[in-house]
């Protein structure tokens, strides 16, 4: 299948290991990026999984993944993603693949995100345009957290 991806960076205020560690601390992921409740297993095999909605048995929108690989503070991988929306379905077949790395960058750290999988059919126009905005979202989500 042909794929695309999209790319985000930004430069942060902060020390790598405290940028890292809001990426997979439950709390921190909650604030950062509004959602509901945050489960993660941080380690290599674990699980990351955030939940938007008020109803606990019924959200609104689910979305797990596997830690594929884990390294603090340098990089996570999420991979074997599962969705649920209440709105139904994904309108396409994708198997998407989330990089995030972290690397020291003067006196603060570079987050760069990499989310690859994204079909490249018109089918998947609107979500991979949804998801460029929302990175740009969740970025300045982490700037408001660590502020």
């Amino acid at each position: 299948m042909n794929t695309r991806r999209h790319v985000h960076e930004e430069h942060f205020e902060t020390t790598p290991e405290r940028l890292f560690a809001i990426l997979h601390t439950p709390s921190a992921i909650r604030d950062w990026w509004g959602v509901a409740r945050a489960v993660v297993l941080a380690q290599p095999g674990g699980i990351w999984a955030a939940a938007w909605g008020t109803d606990e048995d019924d959200p609104d929108y689910l979305t797990v993944a596997s830690i594929a690989e884990f390294d603090p503070p340098r990089r996570m991988l999420l991979r074997d993603y599962r969705y649920r929306a209440k709105s139904g379905p994904l309108p396409f077949q994708a198997d998407f693949v989330t990089e995030f790395s972290v690397r020291a960058d003067g006196e603060g750290a570079l987050l760069r995100v990499v989310q690859d999988g994204f079909p490249a059919g018109r089918e998947a126009d609107a979500f991979f345009a949804g998801c460029r905005q929302g990175w740009r979202d969740t970025f300045a989500g982490i700037r408001r957290h660590l502020a």
